[in-house]
């Protein structure tokens, strides 16, 4: 098993957050893994990405060119990385921010309203981990209680009082792809 994946979204969305997460549930669950950030010029509201790899082999490289999945939070990563995603990977979109569909059929594509269902959920900030979900719940990559535990270590304990609101957002994240 190798995990490629491509998170990308406007700064302040939670895309470094998130890839932090994966990654290190992934050390926790003993894979080997890899997190590259890449930021835009701007921190907030510019654009901001990352390349996770989680594997079962040591990773050669922690630069993603052939992502077996894509998390898009804003149509400019959408437009950017949708082309580098690997026949039969995946593509989650959130259709919230992006009324434009993906313009590949050799991929499996979500289209998720995290947004919405962060509003639903009483906390806007949990829209990116709504999309991990998502991409737990299809890719398989690491156990979802894996990135709770992970929670706590990225963010410490002083966090703690968050870990309900991102198992609900982990679990609708889930359930919005299920079926």
């Amino acid at each position: 098993m190798e995990e490629k994946v491509i998170m990308a979204g406007f700064g302040g969305q939670g895309i470094m957050a998130i890839g932090k997460l994966l990654t290190y549930a992934g050390m926790l669950e003993n894979k080997e893994v890899s997190w590259l950030p890449s930021y835009g010029p701007e921190m907030r509201g510019g654009t901001a990405n990352c390349n996770v790899v989680v594997s079962e082999e040591p990773v050669a490289s922690p630069v993603v060119t052939d992502a077996t999945a894509a998390i898009v939070m804003n149509k400019p990563s959408l437009e950017k990385f949708e082309c580098e995603i690997e026949k039969d990977g995946f593509l989650f979109i959130n259709s919230s921010l992006i009324k434009a569909k993906a313009s590949r059929s050799d991929i499996k594509t979500f289209y998720v309203p995290a947004n919405e269902l962060a509003n639903e959920l009483g906390n806007s900030k949990v829209a990116n981990v709504i999309m991990l979900g998502a991409y737990l719940e299809k890719a398989k990559a690491v156990d979802p209680e894996s990135i709770l535990n992970a929670f706590l270590k990225v963010f410490g304990e002083s966090k703690s009082h968050l870990l309900d609101i991102n198992r609900k957002a982990l679990e609708a994240g889930a359930n919005a792809v299920r079926g």
